[in-house]
């Protein structure tokens, strides 16, 4: 995947997304430092940056005749790649059918439902979900959309970079490190091809879902054991195959934070900032405040702040405000 992939993405799903927002923290924050930005992507349509791949995925099918739109597409999920399929599709024009594990959050499904899409569930994990929708396609000749690992998915997901550049610019500001999450590894792919040769990637991922860190103790991607807080989002087994040649290309850095961290960052983004985050977009901010990435001084940092499907109950708890 190249840059010139990402620019034709951004040109092909103009119209179909949005473009969300950067925050700037204010100076002194010391989780922080040197008054680094927050790419807000958690404001995109269903709550997560998965359209971007969702919409250029589609269209890129629909261009070459591959799309049938009384079958629509199939594509397995956690939720989120769910959501912006059933999402996409429904913008579109065709049915989509979305495979989720039983580990899927009820907000997710009901989701899933409210945009039209039919939901089947299968297995207890991503992988398990992946397999039967593979099942699917093959039986219906439906256009398979998959969640992280297609050149189109990882292009389109990069679109949020390209903004973000193009904001920071605006800004009058650089960047030397980006920190975005990794699940499967589409979005950190997208990044970092998008910022190749300008700034530092830096992928951070759960303890207890290690996709990138086992791929990289490999030196090829290899199967993890899946659970705890972001299991939902970032639960794929293994580290798509181009966010693993992209990351090499790039000389990603990975960063591995443990289910504590996460729920602490959760609560201290709404604290500070009111902004709702789930588990999995909580990581890149738990790797600064737990001190597992520690910037140099006066190192310029971007956070990308990727997904917002999640029960706040608890965040309104957590700071002492009434329900």
């Amino acid at each position: 995947m190249e840059l010139a992939d990402l620019e034709d993405a951004a040109r092909r799903i103009t119209g179909h997304v949005r473009r969300t927002p950067v925050q700037v923290v204010d100076a002194g924050d010391p989780w922080l430092p040197a008054g680094g930005v927050l790419k807000l992507e958690l404001l995109q349509h269903t709550g997560t940056f998965k359209p971007r791949g969702a919409f250029n995925r589609i269209l890129s099918a629909r261009e070459r005749g591959e799309l049938d739109p009384r079958v629509g597409v199939v594509v397995a999920s956690g939720g989120n790649a769910g959501l912006a399929n059933a999402y996409a599709a429904a913008a579109l024009g065709v049915p989509a059918t979305v495979f989720v594990p039983t580990i899927a959050s009820p907000t997710k499904l009901r989701r899933l439902h409210e945009y039209g899409a039919v939901v089947v569930q299968a297995g207890t994990e991503y992988a398990e979900a992946h397999a039967a929708a593979l099942e699917r396609v093959a039986e219906t000749g439906a256009v398979h959309c998959h969640a992280y690992d297609q050149p189109e998915v990882c292009a389109g997901a990069g679109t949020l970079a390209l903004e973000l550049r193009e904001q920071l610019a605006g800004l009058g500001r650089e960047v030397d490190t980006v920190l975005v999450a990794v699940g499967g590894g589409g979005l950190m792919a997208g990044v970092a091809t998008a910022f190749e040769g300008d700034a530092r990637v830096v992928g951070v991922e759960p303890e207890s879902a290690p996709t990138l860190h086992e791929a990289q103790a490999a030196g090829e991607p290899v199967d993890v054991a899946v659970s705890g807080v972001a299991a939902d989002s970032l639960g794929a087994r293994r580290l798509g195959s181009i966010a693993w040649e992209v990351a090499v290309r790039c000389a990603v850095h990975g960063v591995l934070v443990d289910d504590d961290a996460i729920v602490e960052a959760r609560r201290a983004v709404w604290e500070r900032y009111r902004v709702v985050l789930e588990a999995g977009a909580a990581v890149p901010v738990a790797a600064l405040l737990s001190g597992r990435y520690r910037p140099d001084r006066g190192e310029r940092l971007a956070v990308v702040l990727c997904g917002a499907n999640t029960d706040p109950s608890d965040l309104v708890a957590a700071a002492g405000v009434p329900s």
